[in-house]
C-alpha cells in the first residue's frame, strides 16, 4: 500500500495469509486483515504513539450502543480514569472527507462525550476541539501530555 501524506513513513509488520494481506496491529496485539482503512488506522495509531499517547490506554474499533444499535468507534483514546480524551474516525485513503464523516463522529460523540474529534483518510486529517458544542481545528494533533489532557 502506498504511503500517506497525513503521516510519516513507518514500517510494519505484514504478512500474507491465504492469499490476503495482515497487519499487526500492536494496540490490539493481534494481527488483522490489512484493508485500505486499516493502513490509515495503523498510521493514526502509530502517530498517536509518537506523541505519547499510551497505547494501554487506547481502545481500537471501541464498541458502544446507540439508539439499540452496536456501533464501532475506529480510535477512541482515554485518560487513567477512563475518561474519553480523543476520539477517531479513519476512512480508506480513497474515501474523501466530508460533512457526513464528521456527522458521523459527532453520532458517536453523542455518546462517547469526548473533547477531542480526529477524523482521517491518511491524506488530510482534521483534529478539533470540542468547547461549548462547538469544534475549534487545530493545524496538528496534539501531544497527549498537552496542556489540552490536563487531568
Amino acid at each position: 500500500m502506498d504511503e500517506l501524506g497525513a503521516f510519516p513513513a513507518y514500517t510494519f509488520r505484514t504478512q500474507e495469509r491465504n492469499g490476503k494481506p495482515f497487519i499487526l496491529d500492536e494496540v490490539r496485539r493481534k494481527w488483522v486483515r490489512l484493508t485500505p482503512e486499516e493502513w490509515v488506522r495503523q498510521h493514526l495509531l502509530r502517530a498517536l504513539a509518537g506523541l505519547g499517547y499510551p497505547p494501554g490506554l487506547t481502545a481500537v474499533e471501541k464498541g458502544f450502543d446507540f439508539h439499540g444499535r452496536t456501533w464501532r468507534a475506529d480510535v477512541a483514546v482515554f485518560d487513567r480514569y477512563q475518561t474519553p480524551l480523543l476520539l477517531a474516525e479513519c476512512k480508506a485513503p480513497d474515501v474523501s472527507i466530508t460533512e457526513s464523516t464528521f456527522d458521523q463522529i459527532a453520532r458517536y460523540n453523542a455518546v462517547i462525550h469526548s473533547p477531542n474529534l480526529l477524523v482521517t483518510n491518511g491524506h488530510v486529517l482534521y483534529f478539533g476541539i470540542v468547547d461549548a458544542g462547538d469544534v475549534r481545528f487545530l493545524d496538528a494533533i496534539p501531544p497527549y501530555a498537552d496542556s489540552l489532557f490536563g487531568r
